[in-house]
């Protein structure tokens, strides 16, 4: 857990020093940021994809999983009611800033195989190399969006360490064997793509509504661990 623990105080610190300098920012300066931030989920997210997309065994399955957990998501309403409740405390910038952050400190290839590693090797070189990522990121997430952006540190330290434990529980299972993790990266550089897009103002996809598509991949897998042969 010591990488998870690097990590979440990286995004605290990073956060304090963005807000400290988003006092002396004018509204130009904000937008330019605004701009650098969806720029770079782009980036980020088309990075996660292509990096992982060759080495998916089921090329396909990213597809079924956006079709099906967008499907669940819009049923649900998860992100009308993220967003409602975020804007509630502190507007709609806030909770678009949020959700970004979320997204890319969460749904990225070092954040997802780093716990692994962490659980299995002790290996904590991925989580260290995604806390310095984050620590730059929050502090421009900060600068534009303010103090509120530190309520992903929780969220992040949620996520790693339920992965961790996962790993930790389930070391020997075949759900991590294979290429669960390529196919969770393959989804996440989507969603973090759909946040790009968001933050942009090119397309509202309503990202959060495609968050149980990371739930379809883990399904698969299990399903597949109990049929012989598969």
């Amino acid at each position: 857990m010591l990488g998870t623990i690097v990590n979440t105080g990286c995004i605290i610190v990073g956060t304090l020093v963005g807000t400290l300098f988003k006092k002396g920012l004018g509204e130009k300066y904000t937008g330019a940021l605004f701009n650098a931030m969806g720029l770079a989920s782009l980036a980020l997210g088309a990075n996660s994809f292509v990096a992982n997309m060759p080495k998916s065994e089921f090329p396909v399955l990213f597809i079924l999983s956006l079709a099906i957990g967008g499907l669940i998501g819009t049923a649900l309403d998860l992100d009308g009611r993220v967003k409602r409740a975020l804007a509630k405390r502190g507007g709609d910038s806030f909770a678009k800033g949020l959700i970004s952050a979320c997204l890319l400190y969460c749904i990225g290839t070092f954040s997802i195989v780093g716990p692994v590693l962490s659980a299995l090797q002790g290996d904590n070189t991925f989580l260290y190399t995604n806390s310095t990522l984050d620590l730059v990121t929050s502090t421009v997430f900060a600068t534009t969006y303010g103090i509120g952006m530190i309520l992903a540190a929780p969220i992040l330290f949620c996520w790693q360490g339920a992965i961790y434990l996962a790993a930790t529980l389930a070391s020997s299972s075949p759900i991590f064997q294979g290429t669960l993790v390529n196919e969770l990266a393959i989804v996440g550089g989507v969603l973090i793509i759909a946040s790009g897009l968001s933050i942009l103002n090119i397309k509202d996809c309503k990202t959060l509504n495609y968050i149980p598509a990371l739930l379809v991949p883990i399904v698969w897998f299990l399903v597949r661990g109990l049929i012989p042969g598969c």
